[in-house]
């Protein structure tokens, strides 16, 4: 059979007008802008000290948090005010339990704080979540997502979450957490939760800050030996194997005798306490209640031997030093001779013309020379 060659599929109008596809697309609409460009954004009046601190006095949860974002603010400007707020709160702070939780990724800490959230509060207690959320290496920003997986305890009038980046904060505990500390414990929460980025060697500095440790694992993550190699069990004083559910009880009961057995090995803690494994099931709400027994348990335990003060005592000398260290750091940094020089000498060392460490006694002798 012969085929006859259409001479019109070879025309110039034909290409132009018809395609081999069946897909064909239409012009669409140009790009419209994402911003209304009808919106008048209108600037929010800024809150005098004497404003900021009669709201956190007064509980409002809307004035607590603007104080919070201005004390992580890096505008200079802030300083001073966030500074203010911070000292005339301070009499009016450190009424309260604080507990740092840790634990591996994906061992339920949003679960499990949102679990116990409900039932601290149902005994009258009123409950502040300083949720840390990591921040990129590359872009610097952060989902702050902890809120959203929370959903139970985010209508709670009682409860107060905020999440805050780590900003490449050592430790994975953002650069204010402390302060923050303060303004919730003036605001009238008595027992305060800081969720830290993750388990680490740096998560120390957790540990400066908060009254309790508590360390979050999960069954299956290593036998008791594994566990004598973290540096971060010696610093707990209770321990929670989360997902104690269903099939997994066995396993939570085994880690549970393993992680007591090592425990056992750690020499004991100035504090005298004996550190508690315990396993629970957040979805099923069993063995939260024991959790909370030991937890009194140990506040208890340590206001009697007079740890407690003395322990809160070293750490306001240990962030003595760290604002010492955090003001000198910024008062180098934003020095206007080494704001000009830096980036000359940053590219030396980059082209390895320069050793990084003449390269730092060279921006300090600038630095010390114009303290002078």
């Amino acid at each position: 059979m012969a085929f006859t060659k259409i001479d019109h599929y070879e025309s110039g109008e034909y290409r132009d007008t018809h395609h081999d596809s069946a897909l064909s697309v239409a012009d669409g609409v140009a790009d419209q802008p994402i911003v209304n460009p009808y919106f008048v954004k209108k600037r929010r009046r800024h809150l005098t000290t004497d404003e900021f601190v009669e709201g956190i006095l007064a509980g409002n949860i809307t004035i607590l948090s603007q104080a919070i974002t201005l004390i992580e603010s890096n505008n200079p400007d802030h300083y001073a005010q966030a500074q203010e707020i911070i000292e005339r709160c301070l009499p009016y702070a450190g009424k309260s339990v604080r507990i740092g939780i840790t634990g591996v990724p994906g061992a339920g800490k949003s679960t499990w704080i949102e679990a116990v959230g409900n039932m601290v509060t149902s005994m009258h207690h009123k409950l502040a979540v300083l949720a840390i959320d990591p921040s990129s290496e590359r872009s610097g920003g952060s989902i702050l997502g902890d809120k959203t997986r929370m959903e139970t305890i985010c209508h709670n009038p009682d409860i107060f979450i905020r999440p805050s980046p780590s900003a490449g904060s050592l430790g994975g505990v953002a650069r204010k957490t402390r302060e923050t500390v303060v303004l919730c414990e003036a605001a009238g929460f008595d027992v305060i939760f800081i969720e830290t980025v993750g388990v680490g060697q740096s998560e120390t500095a957790v540990h400066s800050m908060v009254d309790m440790f508590l360390l979050l694992q999960i069954s299956g993550a290593g036998d008791e030996l594994q566990g004598i190699k973290r540096g971060i069990m010696e610093m707990a004083d209770l321990m929670v194997i989360t997902k104690a559910d269903g099939e997994n009880k066995i396993k939570a009961e085994v880690a549970r005798r393993q992680f007591q057995n090592a425990l056992h090995l750690f020499p004991t803690p100035a504090s005298d306490w004996k550190a508690k494994v315990y396993t629970c099931s957040s979805l099923e709400g069993v063995g939260l209640e024991e959790i909370w027994k030991g937890v009194e348990e140990y506040v208890e335990h340590i206001k009697a031997n007079g740890y407690f003060q003395h322990h809160r005592n070293e750490q306001n000398k240990y962030w003595m030093y760290e604002s010492i260290n955090e003001t000198l750091k910024s008062h180098f940094y934003l020095n206007p001779e080494i704001e000009s020089r830096i980036a000359d000498v940053e590219q030396r060392v980059l082209d390895a013309k320069l050793s990084s460490f003449i390269a730092a006694k060279e921006l300090l002798d600038i630095y010390f020379g114009k303290a002078k």
